[in-house]
């Protein structure tokens, strides 16, 4: 029924044209009828409802294609929702009684840094999980059948190690540095290096002494309690795995919405 009006409408303005306004025009004159009769046709179809109707429901059903950037913002945006309910719901660990280091955690840095005052000595201790071992670890435990529940979170998946590097300085001379890490078995010493000041020989060239596993057993526990006295001990770890799982959640979070900035910019 449309269709029949819009042949009628058309036959009728090829009938009765309409007369030029210009004889400069006489010579364009087909063309100006053709545009003419077109440009009303087209316009009274356009303004039917029916016309507007199906206007109207195509581009609501229309899906825009998303560009790359809207794409990532999109799927960040989802991302950041799912990272802020992670750390809403997992609780602030308490310090453990007695605690004694004063904890600096920078936000952007992926370690932490303990520090105290002990017997007119300054300790320093940076602190790292490396979240990167994981994978190794549970390769070593199907490797090894180890069903110790020990090294694992409420005996699923293993805890990540962590890291410690510890440095005494006494103000004057030489500074005392250890590599630790701490595993449920406790505190493993990897390394020990006293460390000279700047007008000390050449770097390269000083004696660094034995490797800690080579030294006597008893000088080796007599290191262990040395460090124990200073506050570095096993009992830390479940603190500290704790703290650092806190931390690489709200560091996540953060470096999602720098990447949202980043990209929306």
């Amino acid at each position: 029924m449309a269709r029949s009006a819009s042949s009628l409408l058309l036959r009728r303005f090829l009938r009765h044209p309409i007369p030029s306004p210009s004889p400069l025009l006489s010579h364009h004159r087909p063309l100006f009828y053709s545009s003419l009769v077109r440009s009303r046709a087209v316009s009274q179809v356009l303004e039917r409802p029916q016309f507007l109707t199906s206007l109207r429901f195509a581009s609501a059903n229309a899906k825009p294609k998303l560009s790359a950037d809207d794409n990532i913002s999109k799927v960040l945006y989802s991302e950041i929702d799912c990272a802020e309910r992670e750390c809403v719901d997992r609780e602030d660990s308490d310090l453990p009684k007695d605690f004694p280091f004063e904890i600096v955690d920078n936000p952007g840095d992926q370690s932490i840094t303990l520090k105290r005052e002990f017997a007119g000595e300054k300790i320093q201790v940076n602190v790292f999980m490396e979240l990167d071992d994981m994978g190794d670890m549970n390769e070593d435990d199907e490797d090894d059948g180890n069903d110790d529940d020990d090294d694992h979170e409420d005996g699923g998946s293993p805890m990540p190690k962590i890291s410690l590097i510890a440095l005494i300085d006494k103000g004057e001379g030489p500074s005392l540095e250890f590599c630790c890490d701490l595993a449920a078995d406790g505190l493993h010493i990897e390394s020990m290096l006293l460390k000279r000041d700047d007008s000390s020989s050449e770097e390269g060239n000083a004696y660094e002494g034995p490797e800690f596993s080579d030294l006597d057993e008893n000088l080796q526990k007599a290191f262990y309690k040395y460090l124990e006295e200073r506050g570095i001990s096993p009992s830390l770890r479940e603190f500290l795995h704790e703290y650092m799982t806190q931390k690489e959640d709200r560091e996540y979070l953060n470096w999602l919405k720098n990447m949202k900035s980043f990209i929306e910019k």
